[in-house]
């Protein structure tokens, strides 16, 4: 496992509340985190099939195209009724002319299990994989997940994307119900993140 010896990090994304939540994560390390738009750095097409294959797209070209370490991830619910989907495709399920509307996505989500009379509970996992790689073509991969059920209706205000109908497994709350602290406790990416802490900033 390579440990991270450097001062500045890229974050492989142009989300603004991504940048936030690594910022304040490798804040104790005293390392500095931009954007891959801090860079100018166009958003590369996502090919793979795997959280894993798209995560390693997203850092590699940061890192090449700013020669700094870049840190990227790749997320996603994935639903056992649907042979894994939506998965990598999560947010695209949500993509419309106007935006992203999840809404629509969880709409569709039930619905699709609803037509195949999928037997509950609805099993799901909520997945998310990091990856952090070197200009010199080296990267490290960690993984982290959350079980638990799709849920209907929609449930809580909080969140983002299909948070409202993922019921983790032991809780009586959606993750869109949940204070956004306990969450942000238990997540896929805090999963993950505490993985990445401990095997490269530790």
């Amino acid at each position: 496992m390579r440990k991270f010896d450097g001062r500045q990090l890229v974050l492989a994304s142009h989300n603004a509340g991504k940048l936030r939540e690594i910022t304040a994560l490798l804040a104790p390390f005293g390392i500095e985190v931009t954007s891959a738009a801090d860079h100018g750095l166009d958003e590369p097409e996502e090919t793979e099939t795997t959280f894993a294959g798209n995560a390693r797209i997203k850092a590699h070209v940061a890192a090449k195209g700013t020669g700094l370490p870049a840190l990227s991830d790749d997320s996603g619910i994935a639903v056992e009724a649907l042979d894994g989907a939506p998965g990598v495709h999560t947010a695209d399920w949500a993509e419309t002319p106007q935006g992203r509307d999840f809404v629509m996505a969880m709409e569709k989500l039930w619905t699709k299990l609803e037509e195949i009379d999928a037997p509950a509970p609805r099993r799901a996992a909520f997945c998310c994989t990091l990856c952090l790689a070197w200009p010199d073509g080296h990267d490290e991969i960690f993984e982290g997940r959350v079980e638990g059920q799709v849920v209907w209706p929609m449930r809580g205000a909080e969140g983002f994307g299909f948070d409202p109908v993922f019921l983790p497994d032991g809780e009586t709350e959606t993750f869109g119900e949940m204070d956004p602290e306990k969450k942000h406790g238990m997540s896929h990416r805090a999963h993950a993140f505490r993985k990445l802490v401990d095997g490269c900033f530790a």
